[in-house]
């Protein structure tokens, strides 16, 4: 969406629509504030809840109606925390880890506006060291995605 089709680290996406250096507080912060006020960023209810051995994940309909607004809902594993061993540049022989990686994604299914809901069966998202599972809903498609319009964390354990 961004256009610019630039991935590097630390990087972090605030609301699928802009792109902010992982360090910079400050700029994540004011960039969190200036997405929220977009038209549909994060305007559309999620929920998520564990019931046995399975996932059950509710989209609420758009306040704007079914048919207005568009997207796909995914899934994601979560691991909370993965120590990493750096081999190269500025940080080589040194130990990081990262929070919160996304080890899995799933697509749902697609969403028009109007309520859905969908089961997941654990055993298709959760495997050594998944901690927790996010879902979400974007404007657009996998191949032309557009702002977050909703989301929903669930721990597994």
């Amino acid at each position: 969406m961004r256009g610019d089709r630039e991935v590097y680290t630390p990087q972090v996406v605030v609301n699928g629509s802009v792109h902010v250096i992982g360090s910079d507080r400050a700029g994540i912060e004011s960039a969190i504030d200036t997405t929220e006020k977009a038209d549909g960023v994060m305007s559309v209810p999620v929920t998520m809840t564990r019931l046995g051995k399975q996932l059950n994940v509710s989209v609420a309909a758009s306040r704007k109606g079914p048919a207005v607004m568009h997207g796909e809902v995914w899934i994601c594993s979560i691991s909370n925390s993965v120590p990493i061993a750096i081999g190269r540049g500025e940080n080589s022989g040194r130990e990081i880890t990262y929070h919160n990686v996304v080890r899995n994604l799933l697509k749902l299914g697609d969403w028009d506006g109007s309520s859905g809901s969908w089961t997941v069966p654990l055993e298709n998202i959760s495997h050594q060291g998944i901690d927790a599972a996010v879902v979400y809903v974007q404007d657009g498609s996998g191949d032309k995605p557009g702002p977050m319009l909703g989301a929903a964390y669930t721990p597994l354990h």
